[in-house]
């Protein structure tokens, strides 16, 4: 018996809020799709991390949808900044609304993608031993989806329990009065570790290197706040499309140095946005991001903070980052810093203790043996790329996606990669992507495949693929925006810098407006850098 093949105009992989728009646009436009998502539900992200305290670093009302104005102006959202059941509610209502879910099939992975030379399409076979074939394959898998487990020996031998931030379980975790270690000090786990310490009997903590965090300042939603921003949302959105990072705030940036304002107007602006909370703060002045003298007044301000919030000295210096503030991306919390004066909680710095590994019943270090019920591991994710790698993705000839980005991600406009014919990727390395509003990048991604699949369409054209000269060329541009700013002086997930072995390249595209106008470019150049045939 042969086998049955099905065959679309394209196959998304992944339903978080790029697959779930991308399929309502490919909709529109008249073509078959269909998604596949290994999740039993939408959400992407929001879907996977469930840990205590998860919740978004970008304002509400920034961080949804502008697509459908009736959407806009029927939800409503309870809090400034929204945290994960929220978020995961209001990606429910979006796929019921848009009735989604009939072309959404879940449960299910893509385990690989053929590019087919001669017919210019994509063999797409899934987990459910299942083979099908699409003109286009887009890939809207996500920067924050492969979750990364630390090479610690002994994690299989420890006989308690051990979460992963990344992967939290759906049910409810019962931590009540339980010793509890969590590894990483990184953004997930500076939200985490303030509700873990509420039910745990103890909590400690194992810091390999500090990260700067403002507080969130989280509150209700303000009614009248709400109002002003229903009532000219389209205004609102333009405003943040011509954000450096797509993100507009309630605290508008200062347009001056910080070398050029005297010491206490300085102090006091920071402090000011320090009460406001949020990415405010990196926006006091104008050459924060690009100054280190400036940068380190912010610095050694945070820091200030850190040493007045904790009680014990030594305790405040080891939560103190040395290095560049925004580097990193900066994390957001509430009341981090002071969960480490309750009595219950420990800060371990392995860089003077390192762990040795686990055991049957907790952590080792080099000088202790701390037993445990729970581990938890907040130990980040293979950033950017590590969800398209996990794919056997092939192109023009047989050539592996592995083996193109060996030497680290190349593609044109973090949309593209060359030899790969009519793939996309949304929100892909190259492109602004983790540097922004996330909804607002895939927006605008979507938006760009959308017309590009219009246009091939209307011309009759078989296949896209990007030049490789105009890729080497993107890669190179991408790297010299980066090295004006402070953002490579620093080892961060951004370079890849968190896994073992990772090409150490800064993957993502600096500032937003500059980004977009640059795709608008390449379009009204009649796709150049693309090869149409």
């Amino acid at each position: 018996m042969s086998e049955s093949i099905r065959t679309f105009d394209a196959v998304v992989v992944g339903a978080g809020f790029a697959g779930m728009y991308m399929l309502y646009r490919l909709r529109e436009h008249g073509y078959r799709a269909v998604v596949f998502e290994r999740a039993d539900g939408v959400g992407g992200t929001w879907y996977w991390n469930r840990y205590p305290g998860a919740r978004c670093d970008v304002e509400s009302l920034e961080y949804s949808y502008s697509f459908s104005d009736a959407l806009q102006q029927e939800w409503e959202w309870s809090e400034r900044y929204s945290g994960q059941p929220e978020i995961l509610k209001y990606a429910n209502h979006v796929a019921d609304r848009f009735d989604l879910r009939r072309d959404i099939e879940f449960e299910t992975s893509v385990i690989s993608a053929h590019y087919q030379n001669d017919e210019a399409n994509w063999r797409i076979a899934t987990d459910r031993n299942e083979t099908v074939i699409a003109k286009y394959l887009i890939m809207a898998t996500g920067c924050l989806s492969s979750t990364n487990l630390p090479a610690i020996e002994g994690i299989s031998d420890f006989q308690g329990e051990t979460y992963h931030t990344g992967q939290w379980p759906h049910e409810p975790v019962d931590l009540h009065g339980k010793r509890v270690g969590i590894i990483g000090t990184g953004s997930s786990a500076i939200q985490a570790i303030p509700y873990l310490a509420r039910e745990a009997g103890e909590l400690v903590v194992f810091q390999r290197t500090p990260n700067f965090s403002i507080p969130a300042r989280n509150r209700e939603a303000d009614p009248d706040e709400v109002e002003r921003v229903k009532g000219d949302y389209q205004g609102f959105r333009e405003f943040n499309r011509k954000a450096p990072a797509a993100i507009r705030g309630t605290m508008p940036g200062r347009n001056e140095s910080a070398l050029d304002v005297p010491e206490d107007e300085r102090n006091e602006e920071l402090h000011k946005r320090w009460e406001h909370g949020g990415f405010a703060f990196m926006g006091a002045f104008n050459d924060l991001g690009l100054n280190k003298e400036a940068n380190d007044i912010a610095a050694a301000f945070v820091r200030e903070q850190i040493r007045e919030i904790v009680d014990d000295p030594d305790v405040a210096d080891t939560l103190s980052p040395d290095n560049v503030i925004g580097c990193k991306r900066l994390c957001l919390d509430t009341e981090y810093y002071e969960t480490y004066n309750l009595p219950h909680v420990k800060l371990v710095d392995i860089n003077k203790d390192p762990i040795q590994r686990l055991t049957k019943v907790g952590v080792k270090t080099d000088s202790t043996e701390y037993e445990f019920d729970v581990v938890v591991f907040a130990t980040g994710f293979d950033a950017m790329t590590g969800t398209l790698l996990r794919v056997d993705i092939r192109g023009k000839d047989g050539l592996t996606l592995q083996q193109k980005w060996e030497e680290g991600p190349k593609t044109y406009l973090g949309l593209t990669t060359a030899n790969f014919p009519n793939m996309f990727m949304i929100s892909g390395p190259g492109s602004p992507s983790v540097l922004t509003n996330m909804i607002v990048s895939i927006e605008q991604h979507v938006d760009w495949i959308t017309a590009c699949l219009e246009y091939m369409r209307e011309h009759e054209h078989a296949a896209i693929n990007a030049e490789s000269t105009a890729e080497e060329e993107w890669v190179a541009y991408v790297n010299a925006i980066a090295g004006m700013t402070l953002y490579p002086t620093c080892n961060s997930w951004y370079l890849g810098a968190n896994i073992p072995g990772k090409p150490r390249v800064f993957m993502p595209h600096v500032g937003f407006p500059n980004y977009v106008q640059r795709c608008e470019e390449v379009v009204n150049n009649n796709y150049q850098g693309f090869e149409l045939t």
